[in-house]
């Protein structure tokens, strides 16, 4: 018998065709089954009470465990921004620690309907553990820095704690280890080569920070002689398995370098506007075909980790920075914030559409509250009415993660007691 239907639904599945039906959803051994006319039984069935039935989000950058600093910094640009939350970091952060920001951050991903999320972050291990507790898939692992880092290990240490994480952490559909250099203002060349070869050599995912503002542009330009996403170039560490966050400050050659490359840009509109990095060029990236995702960066530089924020920022700010109405459409930004990112993570056959065979990644969505009514068009209400407050139900693998606005699978309450505790000497760390 089919494990689970989920009933008396609009679908909105996705997909490249950007089909939208009606009925229902079934799933068997945690895949699609059926889409539209679903079986009459299951042994559960859930009723969606007319609400939206959508692929789970996926969120290509994030700092999960940066939550613990949320609201910390504020009103100053990246660079001295980075140098206060650095300061925090160094002081607070321990294996322990992070798992207990990991935990936060990967507790309001899922309740926000995100499934699926790429997360750079000090203690890799701690970020992995966290993501088997509250059950989403999650792509991390050991981070590249040129400094003494705020995990408190130098950088001689960097690519032997890179290599015991694909040992300790076989790749699955649920964690997929990468390689994660802070970025080229921070990673020296040699550095840069060394995790993307690492990275290439385990088939796996490579992922910095990239042209995120002018200062690091021009760092880079002074250091080596060339902008950064030439300077990327030069080093032959972008291909169709590296993921750029930012990419905010990028000429048209090296938007061309991008679309030739195959890399792909973690577009992260809220940190971009609130760090005053600037406006990345979204539209003429997706014109040149540059393989464009959608990303919430930390909580500590946006204040939330909310991909409902991050989308409709995605798709509206674009038509004022470009003063064109239509650029950016509904399709293109939820394929951003689906099926997009996970073909970014390596998962594209897996998750991010809801088609049959796929995995059954679901998200429902309340539409009876007044912002909801009427409907139209539901890609639009998604992309640009709908929030994090509609997530009704959540499922992973067609197993439960949120259920009726409450997390099934972790209880947070000792995690969110301890946090609180910290805090104290989080002040403590910046005054």
């Amino acid at each position: 018998m089919t494990d689970l239907i989920i009933k008396n639904a609009t679908i909105v599945t996705a997909d490249r065709a950007g089909t939208v039906l009606t009925g229902g959803v079934a799933v068997e051994d945690g895949r699609i089954t059926h889409l539209g006319e679903v079986p009459d039984r299951a042994q559960e069935v859930v009723d969606a009470r007319g609400g939206i039935v959508m692929p789970g989000l996926v969120n290509t950058h994030c700092h999960a465990a940066d939550s613990l600093f949320r609201g910390l910094v504020e009103n100053l640009p990246l660079e001295p921004w980075l140098q206060t939350v650095w300061k925090a970091e160094r002081a607070i952060l321990t294996a322990a620690t992070c798992r207990l920001g990991a935990r936060l951050g990967f507790a309001e991903l899922l309740l926000s309907g995100c499934t699926s999320v790429v997360d750079m972050f000090w203690h890799p291990h701690s970020t992995a553990r966290a993501g088997a507790e509250l059950g989403l898939r999650v792509s991390c692992g050991g981070l590249f820095f040129d400094f003494p880092g705020m995990d408190g290990k130098t950088v001689d240490t960097r690519l032997p704690d890179a290599e015991a994480f694909f040992a300790d952490h076989p790749r699955t559909d649920r964690l997929r280890p990468g390689t994660f250099p802070h970025g080229a203002y921070t990673v020296g060349p040699e550095n840069l080569k060394i995790a993307k070869k690492l990275a290439d050599d385990h088939d796996a995912l490579f992922s910095t920070h990239a042209a995120e503002t002018t200062v690091e542009q021009q760092t880079v330009q002074d250091s080596y002689g060339a902008s950064v996403i030439r300077h990327m170039e030069a080093l032959g560490i972008l291909d169709a398995r590296t993921i750029l966050a930012h990419c905010v400050h990028c000429d048209d050659e090296e938007i061309a370098i991008l679309a030739r490359s195959g890399a792909v840009v973690a577009h992260n509109p809220v940190s971009n506007l609130k760090l005053a990095s600037g406006f990345a060029r979204i539209p003429d990236m997706l014109e040149a075909g540059v393989h464009v995702t959608l990303g919430t960066d930390g909580a500590i530089s946006g204040n939330d980790i909310d991909m409902w924020l991050a989308l409709r920022l995605a798709a509206t700010l674009h038509k004022a920075a470009s003063g064109r109405a239509d650029v950016i459409t509904t399709r293109e930004a939820l394929h951003m914030a689906t099926l997009a990112g996970a073909e970014a993570m390596g998962l594209g056959t897996v998750t991010g559409s809801l088609e049959i065979g796929k995995a059954a990644d679901l998200v429902v969505l309340d539409t009876s509250a007044p912002h909801a009514v009427p409907i139209f068009d539901p890609l639009t209400h998604i992309v640009y009415s709908a929030g994090r407050a509609d997530v009704r139900h959540v499922f992973v693998d067609g197993q439960w993660r949120v259920r009726d606005r409450a997390l099934t699978v972790f209880d947070m309450t000792e995690t969110l007691d301890e946090i609180r505790a910290l805090v104290p000497a989080i002040k403590e760390s910046i005054a």
